[in-house]
């Protein structure tokens, strides 16, 4: 790998680190900030769901903008912005500016996420981008697990101020690598951009993810839940129908003719949503029924960590070499596994036996999923369309993600325990089983694949 490309890499991996973190390292600090701006659980809620809401709704038109006006540009404007959020909500006097800050935090968020991934797939080619793409998800893949930790160290050592002022240091240096790159992209200016599809994007995605979150306030009957879903629903049909029929098109309907694109992302959805549900529920049984601390917590899911950096990258240039499709199968198989081990823990909850050997399988299977996964997606469509590809990709997981953590108090009951636990693990691993087994039959590998030899 020569050095410009090392710097692409580096800094689609620093990139997006900022912005996965940022989602996980919060969920700690959340008693801290109440504490000390008062808002009680709406302003904890509303902490995590501006962020999220933000982002997940604007991913679309970040990926469309990235292929539209240039990856570089589009990143470089991200981490700015990025940077500036986390230095207003670090600073944040009251909660509602901390909450109008994290929402510029997941605008500028979903800039990254797309453009970092665009700017890999863009200028790595076969077994390399493939490789590229394992080293990018061993070390952003890393910020889920490792943030609780690392959020819980700084609130305990310093205040709930510093997880965001931390983001400095990588925004720093990201565009610190960026100013290093030589040209490596001419935007494309005066391409039409589809501002009635950007506009139908965000309503269509945004309503239905402001339901889910305040549903469970609020109630499905409440004015202020099922109107934004309504909306919402009725906004995302018409933006299917605008870009059927529109000339240039955000999101090209015709992207899904990719077969691997389109079953993979029906793959992702049962992944990331048994993924998130899964993670979501063993933080929480850790901590309330097992009566870990948050460090603790944090210190049970480090395996995950060292699984993904160790093996990711590997896993991720086998795939280059013999294609994705096994390993994409047998990847969710094996979290499933992992999953289904922990459910034999039983009362007082033992760490190493009870907890490591279910998470050091489950983090394996996440090495061997992950960049698979992504380098099937992107490596199904053509490069021009690599940053749109990206942001529904992401679209997808993080929509997943949000439903099945919705309704993890349905799949537990009004109480959690041992019992209901084991009901939702279930649940997460069926899920994940199920991925495995579309992904087998429906993912095709690139004739290629298979022909080229190890370096």
């Amino acid at each position: 790998m020569n050095p410009q490309s090392r710097r692409i890499l580096w800094v689609a991996i620093v990139a997006s680190f900022i912005a996965f973190l940022d989602g996980s390292i919060v969920n700690v600090a959340l008693p801290a900030i109440t504490a000390d701006l008062d808002g009680g659980l709406a302003l904890q809620q509303w902490v995590v769901d501006a962020y999220l809401l933000t982002l997940g709704s604007l991913i679309l038109v970040a990926g469309s903008l990235s292929d539209n006006f240039g990856r570089v540009r589009i990143l470089r404007l991200g981490v700015i912005g990025f940077g500036l959020a986390s230095l207003m909500c670090a600073v944040a006097p009251t909660g509602g500016v901390l909450i109008a800050a994290r929402g510029f935090q997941g605008v500028a968020g979903a800039l990254l996420i797309p453009s970092s991934l665009a700017l890999i797939t863009s200028h790595f080619d076969g077994p390399a981008q493939s490789k590229a793409i394992g080293t990018w998800t061993a070390w952003t893949g890393t910020s889920f697990l490792a943030g609780p930790l690392l959020g819980g160290v700084l609130v305990d050592a310093f205040s709930w101020r510093w997880i965001f002022a931390v983001n400095i240091v990588p925004v720093a240096v990201t565009l610190w690598l960026i100013a290093r790159l030589h040209e490596v992209e001419e935007p494309r200016i005066g391409r039409h951009v589809d501002y009635v599809g950007a506009t139908l994007a965000v309503v269509g995605l945004g309503g239905p993810v402001f339901a889910l979150i305040e549903q469970a306030r609020l109630g499905w009957t409440h004015p202020g839940v099922w109107i934004p879903l309504v909306v919402g629903v009725a906004a995302f049909a018409a933006f299917l129908w605008w870009e059927y029929r529109t000339a240039h098109p955000m999101m090209p309907l015709g992207i899904f003719k990719a077969r691997s694109f389109l079953i993979g992302n029906i793959a992702t959805i049962g992944i990331y949503g048994g993924l998130s549900l899964g993670v979501f529920t063993l933080t929480l049984f850790l901590q309330e029924v097992a009566g870990f601390s948050a460090t603790k917590t944090g210190l049970a899911t480090i395996p995950v960590t060292v699984m993904t950096i160790a093996f990711a990258g590997l896993f991720g240039g086998l795939a280059g070499r013999w294609g994705a499709r096994w390993f994409m199968a047998a990847g969710p198989m094996i979290c499933g596994l992992g999953f289904l081990l922990l459910t034999a823990a039983s009362d007082p909850v033992s760490v190493w036996i009870d907890i490591v050997p279910g998470v050091l399988i489950f983090g394996f299977g996440l090495a061997v999923t992950v960049a698979p996964l992504t380098a099937s997606v992107l490596g199904s469509i053509s490069a021009d369309q690599a940053g749109i590809g990206s942001a529904i990709n992401n679209a997808v997981s993080r929509v997943a993600g949000l439903i099945m953590i919705a309704l993890a108090g349905v799949i537990a009951g009004s109480t959690l325990d041992y019992d209901s636990f084991d009901r939702v693990i279930y649940v997460a691993a069926g899920l994940l089983i199920a991925s495995g087994i579309i992904a087998g039959i429906g993912v095709q590998n690139p004739p290629h694949a298979a022909r080229i030899p190890p370096s």
